[in-house]
């Protein structure tokens, strides 16, 4: 068995030894997800950074702050058609008459002067003139005319249905944040502040293959025995909706030199690695042979089903233009477990390592509409679908056999039941924390 570490990374040899109960073979998830979190730094910098319209950069990370040059909006403005007033001049007990002064539009300018007293007929985004702090929706006005207008008490407060200048967005102001993934929002709020180009980092290079000589490719002859290999399929799915530039090397050949070939290319090429099939305990399993050879394992086994044997950690390789490492995901070879290893410990690991600042998954609750048997000592990640019960609240159940090979159970949820490690068999009506696949993809 290979030892989990070379001496190449004094900083991860730091990390583990401050781990109570590390265990290589059998880490917690938590504990797994730690490791990845504080091992990982950014292999893509601002140094890397391409300038981009706006519109072609949606989904791509900032590479530094967006200052906003200007307020948003410029100016106080109304929020609704109706009359714009003096906050002073709203009635108490009796209705007030409020003679109309003029009228103001949308991207012109008022130039008249409005008295107590008085109002101003106003529309949606127009410029509130000096003085005038509220403004009353055209409906709620009674016995309107071209002329004047009643309004009776409680209809509106002082101040209501106005924006304030710069209530958006003030200039000198960071408007979206380094490390930020644009979403279609941020394009809007871009645009708002007059920004047509940004700076966004390149984007995070991901090699990936697959490992068994029983594996066949989409298109080749099934011999008997071999299965199609499906993992390249969810994997690049995976990785294209993070936005990587992904470097499909097929399927490699179970035996330690075209492993390490693989490997070798890869991390010349790519930020990281993930594999799929090779990290178990069965006698052509090489993948954690080859980490260790090449670099860094900081484990092999996590306490989880599906999943539990994945491998994470650091490898390099000699080149003509010198050393060249890579972050390297071994994950397992059955293709739920793929999928779920990738979901819960390489999606926000990638994120980091692209330089993004990811949130933390979201979790919801959800009663179970079933007893769903479990055993203490181990997460597990069951597939789901969860609904609207008849009490308004999250109801999910099991999407039925739930064996790491069923991919058919992946495409039919639309979430995923986590099981924590201290739980222990689920009744009808518990709780579950569930995170929805919305999240994910």
């Amino acid at each position: 068995m290979p030892e989990p570490l070379s001496p190449a990374s004094s900083g991860l040899n730091a990390l583990l030894a401050g781990l109570a109960g590390y265990d290589a073979q059998a880490v917690p998830v938590a504990q797994a997800q730690h490791i990845i979190r504080q091992f990982v730094v950014p292999a893509v910098t601002s140094a890397d950074a391409e300038k981009l319209s706006v519109r072609n950069a949606l989904d791509r990370i900032l590479a530094e702050d967006i200052v906003s040059g200007i307020d948003v909006p410029a100016y106080d403005n109304s929020a609704m058609d109706g009359y714009a007033l003096h906050g002073g001049d709203l009635p108490g007990a009796q209705p007030v008459i409020l003679k109309i002064a003029g009228i103001a539009y949308a991207g012109r300018t008022f130039n008249g002067e409005v008295r107590r007293g008085e109002c101003l007929r106003i529309m949606t985004g127009a410029v509130l003139p000096a003085g005038l702090d509220t403004v009353i929706p055209q409906e709620l006005v009674q016995d309107a005319s071209a002329e004047a207008i009643t309004v009776v008490a409680g209809k509106v407060k002082p101040g209501d249905n106005r924006r304030l200048k710069g209530e958006d967005l003030a200039a000198g102001k960071i408007a979206l944040a380094k490390g930020k993934i644009l979403r279609p929002a941020d394009l809007g709020l871009l645009a708002s502040v007059g920004i047509a180009e940004v700076a966004v980092r390149r984007r995070l290079r991901v090699a990936f293959f697959s490992t068994g000589d029983e594996l066949r490719s989409v298109g080749e002859t099934l011999d008997e025995g071999c299965v199609y290999d499906s993992n390249r399929y969810t994997l690049y799915g995976m990785l294209m909706r993070l936005g990587c530039e992904v470097i499909d090397m097929g399927v490699v050949r179970d035996e330690p030199a075209s492993l390490q070939a693989a490997f070798r290319s890869a991390c010349r090429s790519a930020d990281a690695i993930i594999t799929s099939g090779g990290v178990s305990v069965g006698a052509a399993d090489y993948t954690r042979q080859m980490m260790a050879e090449m670099g860094d394992v900081a484990f092999w086994g996590i306490k989880m089903r599906p999943g539990r044997p994945m491998a994470f950690g650091k490898i390099s390789s000699a080149g003509e233009s010198g050393p060249s490492s890579a972050y390297l995901f071994g994950l397992p070879g059955n293709p739920v477990a793929v999928m779920v290893s990738f979901y819960f410990f390489v999606r926000d690991a990638l994120l980091r390592i692209a330089g993004a600042n990811p949130a933390p998954l979201l979790t919801v609750r959800a009663s179970s509409a079933s007893t769903i048997r479990k055993r203490p000592g181990r997460t597990e990640y069951q597939r789901g679908i969860v609904s609207t019960a008849e009490d308004g609240g999250l109801q999910v159940k099991i999407t039925g056999a739930q064996g790491s090979g069923i991919l058919r159970s992946m495409a039919e949820a639309n979430c995923m039941v986590v099981l924590h490690e201290e739980q222990a068999d689920i009744a009808a009506g518990d709780q579950l924390d569930i995170v929805l696949f919305d999240s994910l993809l």
